[in-house]
């Protein structure tokens, strides 16, 4: 089922005073992006968000599910997060914060 682009602008729209994030569409859902790093996915109008140390220890006890069949387990973000928008632009940005910088492709 594809996501509703709507209601991922309204996600992003309420974290734009506290954290700049992107998105891009693949395959009828929702990559999000954080200081051009990937850091989760809006898959069936829910949001995912990578796993990380950071992440884990700010959340404390996060559901894990994969963000669609065969993907490894992401962070599920409940009401209580997508409500408080403050906690949410902390959790995006720790989490950037501790990811890679993905690699440059190759010219040829």
């Amino acid at each position: 089922m594809a996501s509703d682009k709507q209601l991922l602008i309204q996600i992003v729209d309420q974290l734009a005073p506290q954290i700049t994030i992107t998105y891009k569409s693949m395959f009828g859902e929702y990559g999000i992006y954080a200081d051009g790093k990937f850091v989760g996915a809006f898959c069936d109008n829910l949001l995912y968000i990578k796993p990380t140390q950071a992440g884990k220890v700010f959340i404390t006890d996060p559901v894990e599910a994969p963000p669609y069949p065969g993907a490894k387990n992401y962070y599920l973000i409940g009401e209580d997060f997508l409500e408080n928008t403050n906690q949410l632009a902390q959790l995006i940005r720790l989490t950037a914060e501790e990811l890679p910088l993905p690699k440059k492709k190759k010219s040829k």
